[in-house]
């Protein structure tokens, strides 16, 4: 891993080293992938104004969410089936997270069971994202699991009504291998799929409920005394929702351009939510983050931390847990560096006229 000293060189490896039905899974997006696109080249129409002559010697990165302490503010974002990318799985991610001092967001779908993320990582700040069933019972039994395994917050995915349409898996015809399985889902009692893994990756899908409205955030608060964070808001409507229903935090994302093609990017939809939100809670965001700059234009629009998904993924891909610790060094160093060249000096006093985008830059 040497040779590897950004994002994209972990990106270009990692679809060197996995099987192509399985890279296509974790790189594509819905329809066109216009929003996966986008979600990387919009932070290019954003330009900084650096300050110069300032003391840059010493840097504080480290910051809270929600109350909890973070060495920096680049999180883990929740993903499934991470023993496709590397047999150690979630486990391996998890530890690197928890070795950089980090959060990670432990995906329903994942291949590691919160119980085993827990004895394997016990110092990391462990979330859970959750997927609600149309089973209460189940999403009932998947909050109490992940409450006993000391995970810290619930994150639910409030965009996947239906999965979106994407094309790559469909031509491969992908499904996840019989000898893996969604551990999380694994003892829980009620109406589960009894199908055989074979199918388990179509049926889970079937499990999740549809007809979600921000009134089940109310149920859902009733069941646990863990801060609750959507994730998957991108409009100023749903963030003055998500607050209404009694969310900690609002998490920008469109699910790395996997579900409704054509939408905002994240950072596009970013200023829109925080100005709604308007500092009543921390609003995190995900998507197209690929370089420490990236992360300190996100956090100069009002992002209190963002989160990576596919980068990790891949970085497990090449080194197993070593990559994910790779990866997150360096955009932990790049954020650092961009920093000094910037002339900020504490990740949590990032000046509002640190950016310039493009329209007006256009118009100097």
């Amino acid at each position: 891993m040497d040779k590897l000293v950004c994002l994209g060189d972990f990106e270009r490896e990692a679809k060197v080293v996995l099987p192509k039905a399985v890279s296509d899974y974790f790189s594509t997006g819905a329809d066109d992938e216009q929003t996966v696109r986008e979600n990387s080249s919009d932070f290019k129409r954003l330009y900084l104004r650096p300050r110069m002559m300032r003391d840059v010697s010493r840097v504080s990165l480290g910051t809270t969410i929600l109350g909890e302490t973070v060495s920096f503010p680049v999180g883990i974002a929740p993903s499934g089936m991470h023993m496709l990318a590397h047999p150690i799985g979630e486990m391996g991610t998890a530890k690197a997270a928890e070795a950089l001092g980090s959060c990670m967001c432990l995906s329903t779908g994942a291949n590691v069971s919160v119980d085993d993320i827990a004895k394997g990582a016990p110092g990391l700040l462990r979330w859970f994202q959750l997927y609600v069933c149309k089973d209460r019972g189940l999403s009932r039994q998947l909050v109490e699991r992940a409450e006993r395994a000391g995970f810290r917050a619930l994150v639910v995915t409030v965009d996947r009504p239906e999965v979106g349409r994407r094309r790559s898996s469909i031509r491969n015809k992908f499904a996840m291998p019989t000898h893996l399985s969604y551990k999380n889902l694994e003892g829980l009692t009620g109406d589960l799929t009894k199908n055989s893994k074979e199918s388990q990756y179509a049926t889970i899908h079937s499990m999740f409920d549809n007809s979600l409205t921000w009134k089940d955030i109310a149920w859902l608060a009733s069941i646990t005394s863990l801060p609750i964070i959507a994730k998957g808001v991108l409009t100023g409507e749903d963030a003055e929702e998500a607050i209404k229903a009694g969310c900690s935090a609002v998490y920008v994302s469109n699910h790395g351009g996997r579900q409704l093609d054509g939408v905002y990017s994240s950072i596009s939809a970013l200023p829109e939510v925080v100005k709604a939100v308007g500092g009543r809670v921390e609003v995190y965001m995900d998507g197209g983050i690929r370089t420490g700059t990236d992360v300190l234009k996100a956090l100069a629009l009002g992002a209190r931390a963002v989160f990576i998904g596919r980068p990790a993924i891949y970085g497990l891909a090449v080194g197993g847990e070593d990559g994910v610790r790779k990866v997150l060094e360096i955009l932990r160093a790049e954020l650092k560096l961009a920093m000094q060249l910037t002339g900020i000096v504490d990740v949590k006093e990032i000046p509002k006229n640190l950016l310039m985008d493009e329209m007006r830059r256009s118009k100097l």
